[in-house]
């Protein structure tokens, strides 16, 4: 395995599968599935999801809501989302611990660094909800902030689109694909992985992103494993 210790970072929105809105039990347990294939290789893994198919603060804010008030609501909606996975893990016999950032005693652990560690060292999945517990934070600053402060060898972002392009291939036919690029260069160009705010922390602590199909059974393991899947971004 090319990487010890993984941050895996899903979007609330990769939960919903082929639904409008909410969580597909089916593609949690894909999931589920395919994390449990790494954990029996030895491979240490904790994960940051967002809460964009349960609700969005900023979509909340762009209607006239508190932007305090909705960033909070989202938060609450990672905290479901973690517990979601948690299940679908522990139905494949995967030992999972949920820590949230803001206190949810009753529902999940308290966020403690050094807690999260000795979990990781002992084979548990560490799933970390409740954004970075604060307002105007994107789970994506929350998946490298976590990344750093676990000391992970890579983040990997699981995407619908299997990699970084020159433009959204969803909407651009010509757009073409880059199997690695370096920080400078996506800032240069002007290309959408992760949030400013999250993308400049990654760079400044040299810590690498993959950016990959999460929804293709086996590229977890395939990216894990030092094939070349998704974009590398170093």
């Amino acid at each position: 395995m090319q990487y010890k210790r993984i941050l895996l970072k899903l979007s609330g929105e990769a939960l919903m599968g082929n639904r409008q809105y909410g969580i597909d039990p089916d593609r949690l347990q894909e999931y589920a599935q395919d994390i449990k294939q790494l954990i029996d290789k030895g491979v240490e893994i904790a994960i940051v999801i967002g809460g964009g198919n349960i609700f969005r603060g900023v979509a909340g804010a762009s209607r006239g809501m508190d932007r305090v008030q909705g960033d909070h609501m989202g938060m609450l909606a990672t905290v479901i989302n973690g517990l979601a996975l948690q299940s679908a893990l522990e139905d494949e016999g995967v030992p999972t611990r949920l820590q949230s950032a803001i206190k949810i005693n009753e529902v999940a652990e308290p966020f403690i660094r050094r807690r999260a560690l000795r979990h990781l060292e002992k084979g548990r999945v560490v799933i970390f909800g409740g954004g970075t517990g604060n307002p105007y934070f994107t789970t994506d600053s929350a998946a490298v902030l976590r990344a750093i402060e676990i000391k992970a060898d890579v983040i990997l972002k699981g995407t619908r689109v299997d990699g970084i392009y020159t433009s959204d291939p969803e909407k651009d036919s010509t757009a073409t694909k880059f199997d690695f690029i370096s920080f400078e260069d996506v800032l240069k160009k002007g290309l959408k992985v992760m949030d400013t705010t999250a993308f400049t922390l990654s760079q400044e602590n040299h810590l690498p992103i993959v950016v990959f199909d999460m929804n293709t059974r086996g590229n977890l393991m395939k990216v894990v494993s030092g094939e070349n899947i998704g974009t590398r971004v170093n």
